[in-house]
């Protein structure tokens, strides 16, 4: 779900603690519109571990949906959430006392850029839209494969692409704004990563995949209109030097709530998105 340093889960991120709660939301409308294809990638993954997991460690854990979703589906597992951002581990601590996992959701601060933490041995480790993020992907795979229990599993999880939302024909403006938004940050580097399974295999682990899971879904369209608004929200300071001035104005409009043409005004949202799984067993 990112522009390229640890603990980022989505695109683009940047220093502030204002910053880091505007993602942490956009994290939290990404878990609630994803969660039927989450559920489907960690299916996918989790058959090839261990039947009932004691330790799980979730790297880049953001704003938490992963540990949460992976202590609500491992009922007996203790879940050690891992961020270099006190901002999102408070989020995670929050969530996790408000659902009543407290006692099972455990949260560490470390940069694993720096140096592994102090988390112990684990029966399943995931990093979802972290592992291309981080300097030395070679060196935490090292560190991952260290830590796994013999038959742990590592399950890698990325975005293929940034979130799509509009139709090609808005209406106004030219054919096409989002195709050439997402093609200018990603010429700008965003959510950049290598098929894992070359890099995986090197590292010593027996690798299945990768498995794509697509989303193609309809939500009530004031949903929809709040997740795009999210998003676009998010990419547009990126956008600022790298899309025509008659794009930035139509990319406004559709930001702007007040402009008969916004985002929340239309009907025609439709959410598509892909998710990639590697899943990797010691």
């Amino acid at each position: 779900m990112t522009e390229h340093a640890p603990t980022r889960t989505v695109p683009g991120h940047s220093h502030g603690h204002r910053h880091e709660e505007g993602l942490a939301e956009l994290l939290d409308l990404d878990a609630a519109m994803s969660r039927t294809s989450w559920a489907e990638v960690a299916a996918w993954a989790t058959r090839y571990a261990v039947a009932s997991p004691s330790r799980i460690i979730d790297l880049g854990t953001g704003a938490g949906a992963g540990a949460l979703a992976l202590a609500r589906r491992f009922p007996a597992a203790e879940v050690v959430a891992v961020d270099r951002s006190p901002v999102m581990l408070d989020r995670v601590r929050a969530a996790a006392r408000q659902q009543e996992l407290g006692e099972r959701v455990h949260v560490v601060h470390a940069d694993l850029d720096t140096a592994w933490p102090a988390v112990g041995a684990a029966d399943l480790v995931w990093a979802s839209s972290f592992l291309h993020e981080v300097a030395d992907p070679g060196a935490v795979l090292q560190d991952v494969r260290a830590a796994l229990r013999p038959g742990g599993l590592l399950a890698v999880v990325e975005m293929d692409g940034l979130p799509r939302f509009l139709p090609e024909d808005l209406g106004i403006g030219r054919p096409g704004l989002e195709s050439r938004c997402h093609r200018a940050l990603a010429d700008a580097g965003w959510n950049a990563h290598p098929d894992w399974r070359p890099l995986l295999e090197r590292t010593g682990f027996e690798v299945h995949g990768p498995h794509t899971v697509s989303t193609a879904a309809q939500h009530e369209p004031q949903v929809t209109a709040h997740y795009a608004q999210a998003w676009l929200t998010h990419m547009r300071p990126a956008l600022r030097d790298r899309l025509a001035a008659e794009d930035r104005a139509v990319l406004d409009q559709l930001l702007t709530p007040e402009h008969p043409g916004a985002l929340q005004h239309r009907r025609d949202l439709r959410l598509r998105a892909d998710r990639t799984v590697w899943a990797a067993r010691a």
